[in-house]
């Protein structure tokens, strides 16, 4: 029974020690992939009906914002974790005057509804910790519906 138990000790440390890649922790998770639609926004407290309409594409690792009319508003990468509690991403911007800075946000999603909160309202805060977007606390809160 000794010998037993040890064995099984040895394959738990074992398993314990297994290096677990970076792509299985975060990555494009395949439940973002595709385009969603902004049915609700609350920036900061306030509605933020200037968001509504506003379309977001997951590709990869890649994420594009599109005005309501198509006009392209932000791009570049980003990088989410899943086994975040709450889930995490990350939107790095490619290009204008954004270029090289980071959203910082936590998503969810229920079936067709996709919610992010981040920090796109004031870079100095911290990721959010919960899905909520009060008076003075720097963050947007938007709801999504994922595009047909």
């Amino acid at each position: 029974m000794r010998r037993i138990l040890m064995a099984m000790g040895s394959l738990f440390v074992g398993v314990a020690c297994v290096p677990v890649s970076a792509q299985q922790v975060t990555g494009a998770h395949d439940v973002l992939q595709g385009h969603w639609t902004a049915t609700q926004a609350v920036r900061d407290g306030q509605a933020a009906g200037d968001v509504v309409g506003h379309r977001i594409t997951f590709e990869g690792d890649r994420f594009r914002i599109e005005s309501g009319e198509g006009k392209p508003l932000h791009e570049g990468t980003f990088l989410d974790d899943r086994h975040a509690v709450p889930s995490s991403i990350d939107f790095t911007h490619a290009q204008g005057t954004l270029k090289g800075k980071t959203w910082r946000g936590i998503y969810a999603v229920e079936g067709d509804t996709l919610k992010v909160c981040d920090n796109a309202p004031d870079l100095a805060r911290p990721r959010p910790a919960a899905f909520e977007a009060c008076t003075r606390t720097g963050y947007v809160l938007i709801t999504f519906r994922r595009a047909r």
